[in-house]
């Protein structure tokens, strides 16, 4: 019965967690745009931050907490990486095939490939220091500001269809029914991310415990997949509008912001310290890097990622979970 009860909480942490992002995100948005903020910035920056707002709370709360392993805290960022990789972007694939924006193969994707790559380097020792997590706060603020400078001299940029339609709309009325409005929405979206973050860890934790499996397996799969909701959320909406230049651009971005704003700042609150490094820790972190990596030679090919690379993808991550949930079975 108590298990039955963790997993309910565990359930609802989810859903808490997917609709606070969405709330969140909606609400800031309105305030940015009553502001008078473009609709370019805001999507380089709220939405963008929204959506990582779920890894952030996550990773936080697990590495704070000191009933919790920063096990949950590495697992949520590098399987959510994963996941956003091998299968949103596999099912987005699979859906409509697409092709990828000259910018993003030319310019996100090396430094998404640069960051990964710094990142195992930095946290293969097990270790994250409070000093390292602030270069990588450092970075994503330039990466923001830079990404802001350029896409100004470009109209029309995809980042502004990143914008929430209700936001949008509400954007037009500046009352002061609509104002409070708005900040209730970020109210509501913050709460919904704490209260589901909460939940979402302890009963994972407690899950975890009694099935006997390690807190790494359970933040690099249930808490990642469910984390990565916004994303997932996301690209379906974009697939189903037909801006399928969009997919990639917004899950490399969402990878970058894991990175340097999820474990940066949590680093730079407390420094990560997971257990000594098992056989099982470095695969993750190589998975990862090869997931990553395996974009340069799919978008090599006339930058397009088509039905069979999707598959290749889908397939891949279901691989990688099962290998994870049963490691006996791979033992041959």
């Amino acid at each position: 019965m108590e298990m039955l009860v963790h997993l309910a909480w565990l359930i609802g942490g989810l859903v808490l967690l997917s609709f606070g992002a969405d709330w969140l995100v909606r609400g800031a948005s309105e305030l940015a745009l009553k502001s008078g903020l473009k609709p370019l910035v805001i999507g380089l920056t709220v939405v963008a931050f929204g959506t990582s707002a779920p890894e952030l709370i996550v990773s936080l709360k697990a590495n704070l907490d000191p009933n919790t392993k920063a096990d949950i805290a590495i697992g949520n960022v590098v399987g959510s990486n994963i996941c956003n990789i091998a299968l949103m972007l596999g099912l987005a694939a699979l859906m409509r095939p697409f092709v990828v924006g000259s910018q993003v193969v030319r310019r996100e994707l090396p430094i998404l490939l640069v960051v990964t790559g710094a990142f195992i380097a930095m946290i293969w020792n097990g270790q994250l220091s409070r000093l390292e997590g602030s270069l990588m706060v450092v970075a994503i603020v330039a990466y923001v500001v830079t990404s802001i400078r350029i896409s100004r001299q470009h109209r029309g940029d995809p980042a502004e269809h990143d914008i929430p339609e209700e936001a949008l709309a509400a954007a037009a009325d500046h009352s002061l029914k609509g104002l409070l409005k708005s900040v209730g929405w970020v109210l509501l979206g913050l709460a919904a991310l704490l209260f589901g973050a909460d939940k979402l860890v302890t009963s994972g934790v407690v899950l975890a415990k009694q099935m006997g499996v390690p807190e790494l397996v359970i933040g690099l799969t249930l808490v990642a997949l469910g984390t990565s909701l916004p994303e997932l959320a996301t690209t379906i909406a974009a697939v189903k509008r037909g801006q399928m230049d969009l997919v990639a651009g917004n899950i490399i971005g969402s990878n970058l912001f894991n990175i340097l704003a999820v474990m940066g700042i949590t680093a730079a609150a407390k420094p990560i310290e997971v257990e000594a490094m098992n056989p099982v820790n470095p695969v993750n972190l190589w998975v990862m890097g090869g997931v990553t990596l395996i974009l340069v030679p799919f978008l090599a090919w006339g930058q397009k990622i088509n039905r069979i690379e999707g598959g290749i993808l889908v397939v891949g991550y279901l691989i990688y979970c099962t290998w994870l949930v049963v490691p006996q079975w791979f033992v041959f």
